[in-house]
């Protein structure tokens, strides 16, 4: 009797440790799903902002509708610069944006200057004075005229392009780059993230009077 009693009592005690260690594997395997469940979500939300911000640098950028330069004798020295943001891209702040230019050989990299700021929206693209005037006079920045812009982001402080805005890049050549005819010049505006607007065009082999010209 006391044989069977005994017996008895041996198998509780292995059951008891059995429970305990079951126990403790599922308490590591609960652990160990928590841990995955936070990592997967973690990686899931990473990789869906990762996917947004990809999408936005690779569909951002400028693109040049037209090129256009007013003469003054025998050379151009005012350019402006029709740019508007490329389908599907997000808001480009041209404050950051750099504006490189050159003749082949003269080179400069200008940047925004908020003084020299205009609207032109609804003006004559070819005659009308506003593209013209109040313009950066340094070779080391460049202005902005205001020609579409409905919601009112671009601003003197902050000229900030999305969907539909259109504005021209300004520029005042002077004696720093030499545009008389027949002059290759490239260049590109770099926005801050995204596609550049690129330009390239060679000057008219004469100029007549001082009408705008369309270079690109």
């Amino acid at each position: 009797m006391k044989i069977t009693e005994f017996m008895k009592s041996k198998k509780g005690a292995s059951g008891i440790g059995t429970l305990i260690v079951f126990i403790a594997m599922v308490l590591v395997a609960a652990v160990a799903a928590s841990v995955l469940i936070n990592t997967s979500g973690y990686l899931q939300q990473k990789a869906a902002t990762t996917g947004k911000e990809s999408t936005e640098q690779v569909a951002s950028g400028l693109q040049v509708i037209s090129v256009l330069g007013k003469p003054s004798g025998s050379a151009i020295d005012r350019v402006a610069v029709l740019v508007s943001p490329n389908a599907g891209s997000g808001a480009i702040d041209l404050s950051q944006a750099t504006f490189s230019i050159t003749d082949g050989t003269n080179s400069y990299i200008q940047k925004y200057d908020s003084t020299a700021y205009a609207s032109a929206a609804g003006a004559d693209l070819f005659a009308d004075a506003v593209y013209w005037t109040g313009l950066a006079t340094t070779s080391t920045e460049f202005g902005i005229a205001v020609v579409q812009d409905n919601d009112g982001s671009v601003k003197a402080a902050s000229p900030v392009l999305n969907k539909g805005d259109i504005v021209a890049i300004t520029i005042v050549d002077g004696t720093t780059l030499d545009l008389s005819p027949r002059t290759e010049v490239s260049g590109k505006i770099q926005p801050e993230f995204g596609a550049p607007g690129v330009i390239a065009f060679t000057t008219p082999a004469t100029y007549i009077d001082t009408n705008v010209i369309e270079l690109q």
